[in-house]
């Protein structure tokens, strides 16, 4: 068996320094606005700006978290994790999944029904208004900025199918918690209006639990993401294409038993290749003809970081559950 193992290279760390200014846009934006909508809040005496105001401060704590979790999984391997703490900025992932349900969700939902118990009327609109007007300005620019750093990663991709293809949570975390912030705002401004026209101060508490739900809704999307990311995911399905096709070409080459891959970090891919050598190749041969094909699969993917191939005889080797099953003639 072969080993060969790439270290990152610049354009990884230009994409690292770029999803930095992202989740700080997001942090600073998110602290100026849970200020100005404790403040109305507690001036107004809405529950839909106080709910608004529990999801900013949340949504600053989570970024406080993913940027933690990508100093953490940015320490080089050694003894304990050979192939490096990459997986654990999925761990911070979940957590921040975790918080947007229990804190900002739950909390969104408690204060809405609270409201609607005991209602008492918004007393001054105009201030949510401003406060509001401001805070989607400021989330805005914070969407906007992860929109496009989203999109330059999504290609031609659809965003559902760039959304469930991403090794990066970062990536969509913060573009999923500003949009809905977005919605949530909107949600505030029909609620705080609502609740005057209508002479209603329950609608007020309506838009509370409103929102609470789009936020539970994002956090069970964001768990569900988090979870196939610290299971383990194997790599584009095209690169996956690519790395047999590469392999198979070779004419020394048999057959491929199999191509296993696992993302163990957003921009690091292991691959793990079971091949049919033909029996006139020797030991000597064979390691150079290795070290030929690592070189060649390495410049398929710059975040290929670790590759093993394993002659093995095809009837030797473990069927290959990566390749589709063959069908039945019945």
């Amino acid at each position: 068996m072969a080993h060969s193992q790439t270290p990152s290279d610049g354009t990884t760390a230009l994409t690292h320094i770029r999803k930095n200014i992202v989740l700080y846009g997001a942090l600073a934006a998110n602290l100026g606005i849970a200020v100005a909508k404790f403040a109305a809040a507690t001036i107004s005496g809405s529950s839909s700006m106080a709910t608004e105001a529990i999801h900013s401060l949340v949504d600053s704590g989570n970024q406080v978290l993913l940027l933690y979790g990508q100093k953490r999984a940015g320490r080089p391997p050694d003894a304990e994790h050979p192939f490096g703490y990459g997986r654990e900025l999925y761990f911070w992932a979940l957590v921040v999944a975790i918080l947007i349900f229990a804190v900002g969700a739950g909390a969104s939902i408690y204060e809405g029904l609270a409201h609607i118990r005991k209602p008492h009327a918004v007393e001054d609109p105009t201030l949510s208004y401003i406060v509001i007007a401001i805070a989607f300005a400021l989330e805005g620019s914070s969407w906007f900025l992860a929109m496009r750093e989203f999109n330059a990663a999504r290609g031609r991709q659809s965003w559902w199918k760039a959304i469930r293809r991403s090794k990066d949570p970062a990536a969509f975390i913060v573009l999923f918690e500003d949009s809905a912030a977005l919605i949530g705002l909107a949600i505030a401004a029909l609620g705080v209006w609502g609740s005057v026209h209508f002479a209603d101060p329950r609608i007020d508490g309506a838009a509370s639990v409103l929102i609470g739900l789009v936020l539970a809704a994002v956090a069970v999307l964001l768990a569900r993401e988090a979870k196939g990311l610290l299971i383990g995911e194997a790599a584009d399905p095209a690169l996956i294409r690519a790395l047999r096709e590469t392999v198979a070409a070779h004419p020394a080459i048999v057959a491929v038993n199999h191509v296993r891959t696992l993302h163990t970090a957003p921009q690091a891919i292991f691959v793990a290749i079971s091949a049919d050598f033909e029996d006139s190749v020797t030991m000597g041969d064979a390691e150079t003809m290795i070290e030929d094909l690592e070189q060649r699969l390495k410049r398929l993917s710059p975040s290929i970081s670790s590759i093993y191939i394993r002659p093995e005889k095809r009837e030797d080797a473990v069927v290959d559950f990566t390749q589709p099953a063959p069908q039945s003639s019945f």
